[in-house]
């Protein structure tokens, strides 16, 4: 087991967790309720973490990480049938619901 990623946030956590899932990878999540111990133990030691099951994962699980935050947002796309200009997050036009072809 590796520990992949670990956050204050428990909503992150559970996002990488998810990422991580939705390619088979096997997780767990470590100290889910741990931050209720905050004054006993160190903040930092009761931070939400997310650790992969196989060590063989470990690699995989931290591209897809990685590759989730990643700041290349694309170029905009302007829409066949209506000419309208839409954001590279969608996959369908905003203006006539039709697909980016």
């Amino acid at each position: 087991m590796k520990l992949v990623y670990s956050n204050e946030n428990l909503f992150l956590v559970n996002n990488a967790k998810n990422l991580i899932d939705a390619q088979e990878i096997s997780t767990f999540i470590k100290n889910e309720f741990a931050q209720g111990a905050v004054g006993e133990i160190s903040a930092f030691d009761a931070w939400p973490e997310v650790w992969v099951t196989n060590d063989e994962d470990f690699e995989q699980a931290i591209e897809i990480l990685k590759s989730s935050q990643s700041s290349d947002k694309g170029e905009d796309w302007i829409c066949q049938s209506c000419s309208e200009e839409n954001a590279p997050s969608f996959e369908v036009c905003w203006n006539c619901q039709r697909g980016n072809t």
